[in-house]
C-alpha cells in the first residue's frame, strides 16, 4: 500500500530540517487520516532535509526524536528513538477519534509534523427486539445513535407510518448517544405494534433496529411488603406477650414457693 506523509520545515541557517510522519494508511491534505473502528494505524516519523537540499551525510541516524499523543509523551523501546521511530495504534477504538500524535526532534521541539486521527463508525442499530409492557405501564424505547459523523434525529415509525407524537401521548428526546421513544402510559389501542428507529448515516448508509411491542392486561400486584411487615409486627407483638406473661407466672410461682 502505498504511503503517504506530512511534511513541516523549519529554516536554520543554511541548511532545512525537517520531520516527516509517513503512515499507512495514508495522510491526508488536512493532516488526517481516516480510519475505522478494529483497524490498525501506522506511524513512522524520520528526520531529514529539505528535497531541494543536498543531505548531510549520516546526520540523520544520530537525531533522537520524540512522539507525543493529545501533548502527553509518548513511551517508545529503546532503539525506537533514532533515524527514525514509529508507532502503532491498534485497534483502533473510539477514544481514538480526534487523536493527534506529533513527532519531533528532541534537542528542538520546533521541528515537528503532527497528524489528527478521524474515526468513522456508524450507529450500532441492527436486529428486533420483543417488548413487553402492561396496560398503563410506561413505555420506554431506546436505540443508540452514537455514532462519527454524527447522524441526523432518527425516525420513529409505528406500523409503517411515523409515529404521532400527540396522539400517542409520545415524547422523543435524543443527547447524540441515546435517541428514546417513551410513552408515559401504555394502552393497547394506541401503543402496541411493531416500531422501527431509522438512522441515516451519510457514510454508512440506514442502519435501523426494531421493537416488535405487546400490551398486555394490568395485573393486581400482590402488596407483599407491607404484608411481611405486618406479620412480623404481630409476631413481634406476640413474642413480647408471652416473655411479659412468663415474667409474671415465674414471679407468682417464686411467691407461693416462700409462703
Amino acid at each position: 500500500m502505498k504511503s503517504w506523509y506530512l511534511l513541516v520545515l523549519l529554516v536554520s541557517g543554511a541548511q532545512t530540517l525537517c520531520v516527516t510522519i509517513e503512515s499507512v494508511p495514508g495522510v491526508g491534505v488536512d493532516g488526517t487520516i481516516q480510519t475505522e473502528l478494529e483497524r490498525t494505524v501506522s506511524l513512522v516519523c524520520r528526520p531529514g532535509s529539505a528535497p531541494d537540499l543536498p543531505p548531510r551525510e549520516g546526520w540523520e541516524e544520530e537525531e533522537e526524536l520524540v512522539w507525543l499523543r493529545n501533548g502527553a509523551v509518548v513511551s517508545l523501546k529503546a532503539g525506537n528513538q533514532k533515524g527514525s521511530s514509529s508507532v502503532c495504534v491498534t485497534p483502533i477504538i473510539h477514544g481514538d477519534n480526534g487523536a493527534t500524535f506529533t513527532c519531533h526532534l528532541r534537542r528542538n521541539a520546533s521541528i515537528q509534523a503532527s497528524v489528527t486521527l478521524n474515526v468513522t463508525y456508524p450507529p450500532t442499530l441492527s436486529g428486533s427486539e420483543e417488548v413487553s409492557v402492561e396496560e398503563a405501564s410506561p413505555l420506554v424505547l431506546r436505540c443508540d445513535v452514537f455514532a462519527n459523523p454524527p447522524v441526523m434525529s432518527p425516525l420513529w415509525t409505528l406500523n409503517g407510518s411515523v409515529v404521532d407524537l400527540s396522539a400517542g401521548g409520545f415524547t422523543v428526546t435524543n443527547d447524540g448517544f441515546v435517541s428514546q421513544l417513551s410513552a408515559s402510559s401504555a394502552e393497547r389501542s394506541l401503543h402496541e405494534g411493531r416500531y422501527q428507529c431509522t438512522a441515516d448515516s451519510p457514510v454508512y448508509g440506514a442502519k435501523t433496529r426494531v421493537f416488535q411491542v405487546t400490551v398486555t392486561d394490568k395485573t393486581t400486584k400482590f402488596p407483599l411488603v407491607p404484608i411481611i411487615a405486618g406479620v412480623v409486627v404481630v409476631c413481634l407483638t406476640g413474642l413480647f406477650a408471652i416473655i411479659s406473661r412468663w415474667s409474671r407466672i415465674t414471679k407468682v410461682a417464686r411467691h407461693t414457693c416462700c409462703k
